[in-house]
This record gives structure tokens, sequence and C-alpha cells, in this order.
């Protein structure tokens, strides 16, 4: 059992990218508030002087207590996670590192700008070795509750990191397209700490983990909480592809049997669903590429093929063939069923949701 002191929820957390397999409780000394930061080996000049900082702005709402090793020794393996999966190698490696070294110097950026949270900041990812720690400590904060304890989900969370390095590659495609593809994302730190639907996402993938290993009272209990705590209810069942953008994210819903391609940019208020009672294969397939304007309501085992766009608002019951834009309640192609206008990009790079739809209708307000 967790408690917490001095009202401050992460002051149990050690500071340090050091995990421990249980953290029941634990014990405090007194410290005298002019003593030195001490520094860490393992840390670079760096680091200890971004930590330095952050103890002489944040140490005073502490007290004179500092929190110690918990009264449990045994520890577990710090996080390592290799970042090669393809045939670039090194090339790759170097980009991944260099998206983990741009989310520290936001973060110590912003706290220059905002020194109150430096402890948020700290606790949340500077004081973690990898963007993988970083990720399964966040949500298993931000998942935990009285009877599922944050220990018990970054255990989870983190074995997962370890043993499928697709989720890992998931997460960092997720993270670059919320950056490219959202104007309201001023930094990836922002959207990894902040953007619930990135955050519901990352959830979802270690859920569907648990469902493809059998594990489904879990996966759905999962389902449950990040339902309650974003919002957004994705069914542990559904394939979700890599670079997916769930923007504002409140209302989004997506069937167990239901597939997203790779690089799908969603609108809040989307809903992948059935049309009723049908069991077995009953949802959509959204195909690469395709932008779903926010309330859409796809319904049914049919297909949005890669490319394709679908109007804010529409209800799809029908294919939507590649490269179209389908418009309304019920949905129609724009240019007619025989001869629709094609897109020339990706609507969900672009993220235009307007262009050619003036053609579907002479209508003016």
């Amino acid at each position: 059992m967790s408690t917490n002191f001095l009202g401050s929820p992460n002051i149990l957390k050690p500071f340090f990218s050091i995990r421990f397999s249980a953290v029941p409780m634990a014990t405090f000394v007194q410290s005298s508030r002019t003593e030195t930061p001490q520094t860490n080996p393992d840390r670079t000049q760096v680091e200890d002087d971004a930590f330095n900082k952050y103890a002489r702005q944040c140490r005073p709402m502490f007290s004179d207590l500092v929190s110690c090793v918990p009264i449990s020794e045994k520890k577990s393996e710090t996080l390592h996670t290799p970042n090669v999966l393809d045939e670039t190698g090194g090339e790759e490696d170097e980009q991944e590192d260099n998206l983990w070294q741009q989310m520290k110097i936001e973060a110590r950026s912003d706290i220059d700008r905002e020194p109150i949270l430096c402890n948020y900041y700290f606790s949340s990812l500077l004081s973690h070795d990898s963007m993988e720690s970083a990720l399964a400590n966040h949500l298993s904060m931000k998942l935990s509750d009285s009877s599922l304890p944050s220990g018990t989900l970054y255990d989870l969370f983190v074995g997962f990191l370890i043993e499928d390095q697709e989720i890992v590659i998931a997460v960092k495609d997720d993270l670059r397209a919320v950056k490219e593809r959202d104007p309201a994302c001023i930094s990836y730190v922002h959207c990894f700490l902040n953007f619930k639907g990135f955050l519901a996402c990352q959830a979802h993938r270690f859920a569907h983990k648990l469902w493809s290993q059998g594990r489904k009272i879990l996966a759905l209990l999962i389902q449950s909480r990040v339902s309650e705590v974003f919002a957004v209810d994705i069914h542990p069942g559904a394939k979700i592809g890599r670079g997916i953008l769930l923007d504002h994210a409140t209302g989004v819903v997506i069937g167990e049997t239901a597939v997203i391609g790779n690089n799908v940019s969603i609108l809040h208020n989307v809903t992948l669903g059935g049309t009723g009672k049908v069991s077995g294969d009953r949802h959509p397939k959204i195909g690469d590429g395709v932008l779903i304007g926010a309330g859409t309501c796809v319904l049914g085992n049919v297909r949005i093929e890669d490319g394709a766009k679908i109007g804010a608002g529409s209800v799809v019951l029908k294919q939507v063939p590649a490269r179209t834009t389908a418009v309304g309640n019920p949905a129609r192609l724009i240019g007619g069923k025989e001869n629709p206008i094609k897109l020339d990009k990706f609507p969900s790079l672009t993220m235009d949701h307007t262009s050619d739809i003036s053609k579907w209708s002479d209508y003016v307000i």
C-alpha cells in the first residue's frame, strides 16, 4: 500500500532511472536543506546539472524529508531496449536516440520557463533512462487506482516493451505522427505527457498484447480504465497499425474486429462499430493513409480503402474506394459512384478536410 506524503503523489518515486520490483513503502531520513546535491556517476554532466537545478527548485516542498531506498532491496533489471529493427541499422538507432534526446531537451526548456513543473517533468520523464521506461511509468500512473497499483502496471508494460520491439516502433511512429500532423502539438514531450489520444493508443497496444496472449480479463480491465481516464473506448481485440493520430480523441469507439492500417488520422467522436447483434467479423477495416473526420460513423464489416477520406459527420455503410472522398448521411462519393474524384495525396498526412467537398452540394449558407 502506497502512502501519499505531503500531498505529493510522486514523492515515493526515485528520481533516478532505477526501478524496483516492488515498492510497498519507503523509509525517510532527515536531510539538511543546505546540503550540496550529490552527483551520480551514471549520469552525464548535463543530467547532473539539470538534476541539481531540480533539487534546488523543488526540494522546499518536501520539507526535510527525502525519499530513500525502499525497504525492499530487490531491484528489477533496468529497462534497455535495442533500437534496431531493419537493414538501416545505425541510422535507425541514431534517429530513435535523437527523438528521446529531443524530448529531454524540450522538457528542460519547459522547466526553465515554468519551474513549478520541475517535479512533474523529472518524475515523468527526466528521471528515466529511456522513452520506454518513461512511457511505462507515465501510463501506469495514469491508469492505476486503489485496487490496481501503478507498480503492477509498470512491470506489465515494461515487460511488453522489452519483449516486443514492434510496440516500441509503433509508439515512436505515433509520436512523430502527432507532432507532424497536429498544429496544436507544440513539442514531442507535450504530446508524450499530455495528449490523451496518443496515450490511449499506446495503452491499447498493451491491452491488445494481453488479448493476443489469451489474457482477456486483464486486457478488458485495461480497456475499461482507458475508457474512464481518456474517454476513448478501443476493444483490445482491435488491430491498429503505426503512425496513428487520434486527434482530440474524446468519444472515439473502435470495435473488437476492427482493423486500422498505418498512417491513419481519426478525429474525435468517430465510431468504427457494428450494425447490430451480428457476431464474428463485424467491424470496419481501415486502409493505410485514411482520414476520418469528426463525428463519423463507419458501421459493419466494410472496407475504407487506402488513401480515402471521410467527411465529418458522415455515416458510412458501404465500401469506400481508394483515394476517394465520401461525405453525408448516408455517405456518397464526391464526383459520383461511376467517376469519383481521386485524391493525389494521402489525406491523413495533409489533414485536408475540405478540398473537393464543395463539389458535393451546391447548397450554400
